[in-house]
């Protein structure tokens, strides 16, 4: 399928948030007999590229699936390269993402991460607090399954404690307790690679989200695909539920 350039997307809006699955690192590191974590560096440039492109485009949210909570299961030594990568990106991209107007901010269990991570993550998010431009969601130690269990958790301690009539427990109380509360539900979802599948990713928050998978892998991601996915998006005829005209 040939690549539509960024003038040739259509009159119909752009979704407000987008989702992104990175996927393919270690296959295209794999394909060209380099360490995994060369993948990851280069990959991190695909990730510069998507911000710059959905500021550009006017998107309002993105969401990356940085590190699931099933990515701690992999051998300890890409684990501790992960990390060390995402210690650096903290540090180096923060000063442009601040220039940029992005607002930074991170889902996920945070607890498993280290000390000095979290400390850059809160560094970052206060700093770009205010900015107004396009929100970008990083989701770190994030498990879809896990934000629900932690939701209804925090509803039943609530009804418990005499709060909460469970009566009143409806999808929008529901939302307001997951971590994406203050975050519209994505209204497209990107997967490259080739897999087509959601693999734990905002579970409760895609169940209206538009699908579009590529088979390109993360690192060769670039603005012509990311425009490619807007465009099939707008393609699109969303209907919740409805009946369509």
């Amino acid at each position: 399928m040939p690549i539509k350039p960024q003038s040739q997307l259509g009159d119909a809006p752009l979704p407000v948030h987008v989702a992104i699955i990175m996927d393919g690192n270690g296959r295209w590191a794999s394909a060209r007999g380099l360490p995994r974590t060369e993948g990851h560096r280069r990959g991190a440039e695909s990730v510069r590229t998507v911000i710059k492109a959905a500021s550009r485009l006017g998107v309002r949210y993105l969401t990356l699936f940085g590190f699931s909570s099933e990515n701690w299961k992999r051998p300890s030594g890409e684990v501790m390269d992960l990390m060390g990568l995402l210690r650096l990106y903290l540090r180096k991209e923060l000063a442009e993402l601040h220039k940029q107007g992005v607002r930074f901010r991170v889902i996920g269990d945070r607890s498993r991460l280290s000390v000095d991570i979290q400390d850059l993550i809160i560094v970052a998010e206060q700093r770009t607090r205010a900015n107004v431009g396009l929100n970008l969601v990083l989701a770190l130690s994030y498990g879809g399954r896990a934000e629900i269990v932690n939701s209804a958790r925090n509803m039943a301690e609530r009804v418990k404690s005499g709060e909460l009539d469970p009566e009143n427990i409806d999808e929008d109380l529901f939302a307001k307790s997951l971590e994406t509360a203050d975050i519209p539900d994505p209204d497209l979802l990107i997967r490259t690679s080739g897999e087509q599948r959601l693999s734990n990713f905002l579970l409760w928050q895609t169940a209206y989200t538009e699908l579009v998978f590529t088979d390109t892998l993360w690192p060769d991601f670039r603005t012509e695909e990311f425009e490619l996915a807007l465009s099939q998006y707008q393609s699109r005829d969303r209907r919740y539920g409805s009946v369509g005209v």
